[in-house]
């Protein structure tokens, strides 16, 4: 039962869970401009009483402007069409929708994130099709020979283990400055009392979406990392 569970997971849990971590990372960092403009972004500054009226329940229409690793979307409220600036590895963000008063804190993270980011995704598009064949080379014939080669299993491990740490370096570097971001931004909302916009700002869901990702992806690194210890202890016991 136990050599079955684990061929399964090798065999058909692991790579679909690859595939899975590559679309959640790849929709959080096209999103919003390129993909799901209001329903996924890393950052987003909406109209809220909480900051300028603490305890306020009702509801407030106003400018919203959803934040991504490749540009922004902004709407002037709730009900307008979304406009989008082309995704772009050193964007520069629309906040022409904010009043005049909005705190200019919210700027994009140097071009190098953004890209890195970019790389990691090529690492993780490479690693999934690597393990991918992997994973099946058993009913691919004489094709297949080709993986059982441990240069293979080396190649296909390390890219994977490239574009994990790549990846989560780079998000996470995104989100420590979007995080100080967020804080000064409503820090000056607050101060400014009930004269200042009504206006919030706070790290979104397309985080969440990248930790989800990035969880995913750790299972095929590690089967990828056991496929490779076990190849080399058999070769080293074939010796």
């Amino acid at each position: 039962m136990i050599a079955g569970l684990s061929k399964a997971v090798n065999l058909y849990l692991a790579p679909v869970l690859s595939l899975t971590a590559l679309l959640l990372a790849l929709f959080a960092y096209l999103a919003p401009t390129v993909l799901l403009h209001t329903q996924v972004a890393l950052l987003v500054v909406s109209p809220s009483l909480s900051l300028t009226q603490p305890g306020a329940t009702q509801g407030v229409d106003g400018p919203s402007v959803f934040f991504g690793a490749l540009g922004s979307c902004a709407r002037p409220n709730n009900e307008a069409s979304v406009n989008c600036t082309a995704p772009m590895i050193n964007p520069t963000y629309d906040l022409s929708v904010l009043p005049g008063d909005a705190p200019d804190l919210l700027s994009a993270p140097t071009a190098t994130t953004p890209a890195f980011i970019a790389v990691s995704l090529a690492f993780t598009i490479t690693f999934f099709l690597l393990f991918s064949l992997m994973s099946f080379r058993g009913s691919m014939g004489k094709f297949g020979a080709t993986f059982e080669k441990p240069l293979m299993h080396r190649v296909t491990a390390w890219i994977g283990l490239l574009g994990f740490m790549i990846g989560l370096t780079s998000f996470l570097v995104i989100r420590m400055w979007f995080g100080k971001a967020v804080e000064d931004f409503n820090d000056d909302i607050a101060r400014a009392g009930s004269g200042a916009p009504q206006l919030i700002a706070a790290t979104s869901n397309g985080f969440i979406m990248v930790w989800v990702a990035y969880a995913f992806y750790a299972v095929p690194l590690v089967s990828s990392l056991a496929n490779l210890h076990m190849k080399s202890a058999s070769d080293s016991g074939k010796a």
